[in-house]
């Protein structure tokens, strides 16, 4: 008797002795655990301040308010933060290379695996930016300096991103740290670049298990940026190809090419392609990334396409020695006749961009949010009870245009642009910007930098923000917070029909959106990674 009480006691202790349970759940890959941007964590901060930060570039905390930890960690990023076990990985430019004396690199990317709870680096994977001869003699990719704009994708102890060097990478969560692990052995030379002596290697460097090549493995010429995130199911990932236009704007130099493709992630081998030749109708490029949701029981691949077209796709259950095609379940035009046709006339796409004004004269684009035109799908497709959210838009450096939210019916079957529409909302302007969904609202901002709060079931909207910034990233939602992340500003509002600012960052921004896991936000703000929380003083 006396033996079973002190083995109660010992349980006893045991369990009181736990620390307390993270008040949410990681954010493992782009648009959150559930894929509609909403976090369950709480509590969350109505507001904060940054604080001072010292010469060095680091944060004096105890000059902040609500801020749990904040590091310097580029000036340029596209995508999100994603988190798992304890681990932050983050998509960057050269500009996250401060420090390390391997590298001289005033372009180019960096993967940066941080800690979760300090910010403190763990390990980087350096992606060089391309040489003129490693590219595909139409490319007009790496022009810019905008990195790795994927946010990886983390299941267990692997990690699957995107880079600017248009490869699909496999990697270790732990980096080089408990050695060089899967077939590939060449990191050092994959950092340093073609051309360039090998970089030596470190434990706080990246390891790499294996590489696909969209580029030159599937001759796709990418157009500006390669931006897709890698979706998971099963044993497959879906990944977007970033086919393109070329320099011209005006042809695609491999139409045939396909536009989503899916990838063993065990190895790497191809197993299957989409089949829609959307080479052919290509507004501009190849930019949504794939979601998922389940419809009937049965689990469909959403995907956006840059010939303004919504499709549901079978997913690939098992990969045979034959590349596959996927089957396509739905497919739905995001641009409704008028947004084609004036006079009975195609609308051309270049028609709209801001800077053909001149050669266009009053049909131009004034750049108002007026003009009425066609436009592709950029953002990614949000799937909530069995409906698909989305809306249409382009290229921010075309200017402002009439834009249109949807609410598609996935639980219909082929050609679904009537009898599948719900609804839509054309109160917004163009949008690259994937919107949120939670508590029977939707929230989408424009380019144009106004955040508009819709019903989920009508497409009534009660309330627009007002920023006056450009707009790329989406919102967050979580613990009756809105958070909304402009180029030039960063704001908090209350969720729900009645709009309420609760705190406004101004003079800072990113192209990226704000993130949340176990209780925490991550957003960055003008270069710095800024994590949040609502419990320090």
């Amino acid at each position: 008797m006396n033996q079973m009480r002190t083995v109660v006691l010992l349980l006893a202790v045991a369990v009181f002795a736990r620390p307390p349970a993270a008040a949410g759940e990681d954010w493992p890959r782009w648009c959150g655990p559930e894929g509609r941007n909403v976090t369950k964590g709480s509590p969350l901060p109505a507001s904060f301040a940054r604080g001072e930060k010292r010469p060095d570039g680091s944060v004096d905390l105890s000059t902040c308010k609500n801020v749990k930890w904040g590091a310097r960690v580029c000036s340029v990023v596209f995508g999100n933060p994603t988190i798992s076990n304890g681990r932050l990985f983050l998509g960057a430019n050269a500009g996250a290379l401060r420090g390390d004396k391997r590298f001289n690199l005033r372009k180019g990317g960096v993967l940066q695996c941080r800690d979760e709870a300090t910010g403190k680096l763990i390990w980087q994977l350096v992606i060089p930016l391309l040489r003129k001869e490693d590219l595909l003699p139409t490319s007009n990719l790496m022009n810019h300096n905008w990195g790795v704009c994927s946010s990886p994708a983390v299941e267990g102890d692997r990690l699957y991103v995107v880079t600017n060097g248009a490869d699909v990478l496999c990697m270790d969560v732990k980096g080089l740290a408990n050695g060089n692990d899967g077939a590939f052995k060449s990191e050092g030379q994959h950092m340093a670049g073609k051309g360039r002596p090998p970089i030596e290697l470190t434990d706080r460097d990246g390891d790499i298990i294996w590489r696909y090549d969209i580029m030159h493995g599937l001759k796709i010429p990418p157009h500006d940026a390669v931006s897709s995130s890698v979706l998971i199911h099963g044993e497959m990932l879906y990944v977007t190809t970033s086919n393109s236009v070329d320099e011209s704007h005006r042809d695609v130099p491999n139409p045939d090419a396909p536009s989503l493709i899916v990838l063993d992630k065990r190895t790497g081998r191809l197993v299957a392609t989409d089949n829609e030749k959307m080479g052919h109708r290509l507004y501009h490029g190849l930019w949504s990334s794939p979601i998922k949701g389940k419809v009937k029981g049965k689990t469909q691949i959403i995907f956006g396409g840059g010939d303004g077209f919504c499709y549901g796709f079978e997913p690939i259950e098992a990969g045979g020695e034959k590349i596959q095609h996927l089957k396509k379940v739905w497919w739905y035009d995001c641009n409704p006749p008028h947004y084609k046709l004036r006079d009975g006339k195609p609308i051309d796409f270049l028609q709209g961009d801001k800077r053909k004004i001149r050669k266009y004269g009053e049909k131009g684009n004034k750049n108002d949010g007026s003009y009425v035109g066609p436009s592709q799908i950029i953002a990614t497709p949000i799937f909530h009870d069995n409906r698909v959210y989305l809306a249409i838009g382009q290229d921010p450096a075309h200017g402002r245009g009439r834009g249109m939210l949807h609410c598609i019916d996935a639980t219909r079957t082929g050609d679904v642009t009537k009898t599948g529409r719900v609804w839509s909302y054309d109160g917004l302007d163009r949008t690259v910007s994937t919107v949120a969904v939670a508590d029977g609202l939707v929230y989408a901002p424009d380019v144009a930098g106004r955040l508009h709060c819709v019903d989920a079931e009508t497409g009534k909207c009660y309330w627009v923000h007002e920023t006056g910034h450009e707009t790329w990233g989406g919102p967050l939602v979580g613990d009756g917070k809105v958070y909304f992340n402009t180029r030039r500003s960063f704001w908090i509002l209350a969720a729900g029909k009645r709009k309420k600012v609760l705190h406004a960052e101004r003079r800072v921004g990113s192209e990226g959106s704000a993130v949340a896991a176990n209780g925490v936000v991550f957003v960055v703000l003008k270069g710095y990674l800024w994590a949040l929380c609502g419990q320090t003083r």
